[in-house]
């Protein structure tokens, strides 16, 4: 039993650790709104804790999926929907620094950068094309962990060959940036994509 408890002590941290982990985004999930130095915390406390023990590579381990919004896709002026007050939301046809970000743009015919963008996204690990119209694309992204759900949109313009983005988390207050990194790294990838085929 002696020889037991340095590895039952182990086991007790890891749960404890993981444990945490669950009641910080469970709170996250409930619409807390957090300071800068809180939000930091959090990231912190998450990163140094292994999701391992709660998910598995391309799987959630838990679905906080919220509703579906039914007021998605391209609105009556054309233009995306703009983003609610929160700070859980990027968009390139919004003007307020918080929310805004540059559209991503392309040199090639929008047949093609249409398709080489769901190739990204398919090629993306928890995200899922749910439609994919002349011009226009919506696709569900699920976070690994808890499965949170973000709905992110592509609207594009031949005229100015360049596409418009829309990336929003379904449920909370705070992001912790994963909107804007996302559309970062699918503006990247589109290019690299892009540029190979060339």
């Amino acid at each position: 039993m002696v020889l037991l408890q340095p590895i039952l002590g182990k086991v007790q941290r890891l749960r404890g650790r993981v444990f945490l982990k669950f009641c910080l985004l469970l709170s996250l999930s409930l619409g807390l709104s957090l300071s800068f130095q809180s939000q930091a915390a959090w990231a912190t406390a998450l990163n140094s804790t292994s999701s391992a023990s709660l998910a598995v590579a391309g799987t959630s381990a838990f679905h906080f999926e919220g509703d579906r919004p039914l007021s998605l896709g391209l609105q009556d002026d054309g233009r995306l929907l703009t983003c609610p007050e929160t700070p859980n939301c990027v968009s390139s046809e919004d003007s307020d620094s918080e929310h805004q970000i540059a559209p991503i743009r392309y040199d090639v015919p929008t047949r093609k950068a249409m398709q080489a963008l769901k190739q990204v996204i398919d090629d993306s690990e928890r995200a899922e094309v749910l439609k994919a119209d002349e011009g226009y694309i919506y696709a569900e992204f699920t976070s690994r962990l808890l499965g949170f759900v973000d709905d992110v949109e592509f609207a594009f313009d031949s005229q100015q060959q360049e596409i418009h983005v829309r990336s929003a988390s379904r449920l909370g207050q705070s992001d912790l940036g994963v909107n804007r990194k996302r559309i970062e790294t699918i503006r990247t990838e589109l290019a690299a994509l892009l540029e190979s085929a060339a």
